[in-house]
């Protein structure tokens, strides 16, 4: 490609880039460009979330470039205050370490392992010491950290913030100087951060990071980030009935929106399609962009049996009703439901059903037949 087509492909899907200009001239070197993204391994699992940038960073990867996947586990022990309305808990190493082991066995469903190298910043964080540490904080002000919006906002209810969270963004700008990188991929909500690198790699005599910012993709429930928290994600690990199934209970316009920031479809063929149509084609893409192929074209198959033909699904977990049991620890014993609230919330919004018939009180006598709960589970009680 020339710099002008890379930068056309790079661009889409992206809400700001500091600055097209740089990436451009960038390109134009002609050489492989070290591309960094780190991922404080906080949660176990990567979601779709994750992969928007996964996906940007395969695509740097496809032109050639040299891609850096950086496991933030010395840094996810302060722990990114972005968007932080309160301290964040301290993490165990033991918790870092096993999420940051199921980070790397994921993220090669996306980017291609013999081209991609995985580093820890424990690496060279950890090897700082004081004298290094104070010489990274001259390079920033409590000014500047106080300017930061979730920092501004918290300093003015009067919640408190630590000195250790000023000391993130130079901890992720230090990474920057330390792999000599040329550009950084993050999230919108990671501005803060990432300029930090472009100031703190010219504070260290080198060539400013070009700064690439995707935008956060909204869960299921089409309003909030995707977060395992709020039970609105769809994890790169699940099954693929689920994940087809999650992506059909989305909006019309939500689908769109995983169109243009999950694949490089033409939105205006989309646009042609039937909705309908076209989300059973965004469904089955999806799986299969984690799973083979085989198993979109499988999925979409149950779906299209189960919800469009009213069929219900093969292989329905069965329960065997003891006296004395009550609908929502049944649905929580069996891990149909994550507990017993989401069990209540979901009675109280009339989606359970047995045999078709609307449950409304979660003292429901208990019958033998088929529970449906939500739009994709089932139990059947025996």
């Amino acid at each position: 490609m020339t710099p002008q087509e890379s930068l056309k492909k790079i661009a889409r899907g992206t809400t700001e880039i500091i600055s097209l200009a740089e990436l451009e001239a960038k390109f134009k070197e002609g050489r492989p460009l070290v591309i960094k993204a780190g991922f404080d391994p906080t949660a176990p699992d990567i979601h779709l979330g994750h992969t928007v940038l996964l996906r940007k960073m395969k695509q740097f990867q496809d032109l050639g470039h040299k891609i850096i996947f950086l496991i933030g586990d010395f840094t996810a022990q302060v722990g990114d205050p972005t968007g932080r309305n309160e301290l964040r808990k301290k993490m165990t190493m033991a918790d870092i370490e096993k999420n940051a082991a199921t980070y790397k066995s994921q993220v090669f469903k996306v980017l291609d392992p013999k081209k991609t190298q995985v580093v820890f910043n424990s690496h060279w964080l950890s090897k700082l010491n004081f004298k290094d540490l104070l010489e990274l904080s001259a390079h920033s002000t409590v000014a500047q950290m106080l300017a930061r919006a979730d920092f501004k906002k918290r300093f003015e209810s009067g919640k408190e913030i630590s000195l250790l969270e000023f000391i993130y963004p130079l901890l992720q700008g230090y990474d920057s100087v330390h792999l000599k990188a040329d550009v950084e991929l993050g999230g919108n909500d990671q501005k803060f951060n990432l300029l930090m690198g472009r100031q703190l790699q010219e504070a260290y005599q080198q060539k400013p990071q070009v700064v690439l910012m995707t935008p956060l993709l909204e869960g299921t429930d089409g309003i909030n980030k995707m977060s395992k928290s709020l039970g609105n994600t769809i994890g790169i690990n699940d099954e693929p009935d689920e994940i087809f199934g999650k992506i059909m209970s989305i909006s019309d316009d939500l689908m769109l929106r995983y169109y243009e920031i999950l694949t490089e479809v033409d939105l205006d063929a989309v646009k042609k399609l039937h909705p309908k149509e076209s989300k059973l084609q965004l469904a089955q893409m999806i799986v299969e962009m984690f799973h083979p192929s085989s198993e979109g074209v499988k999925a979409r198959v149950i779906f299209e049996n189960t919800f469009s033909q009213h069929k219900l699904p093969e292989n329905i977990p069965e329960f065997k009703i003891v006296s004395g049991q009550k609908l929502v620890d049944i649905l929580a014993v069996t891990n149909i439901v994550s507990s017993r609230n989401e069990a209540r919330r979901l009675i109280k919004e009339k989606a359970v059903t047995h045999e078709g018939n609307i449950i409304n009180d979660e003292n429901w006598p208990l019958a033998e037949g088929v529970l449906k709960i939500g739009k994709r589970r089932f139990l059947k009680l025996i």
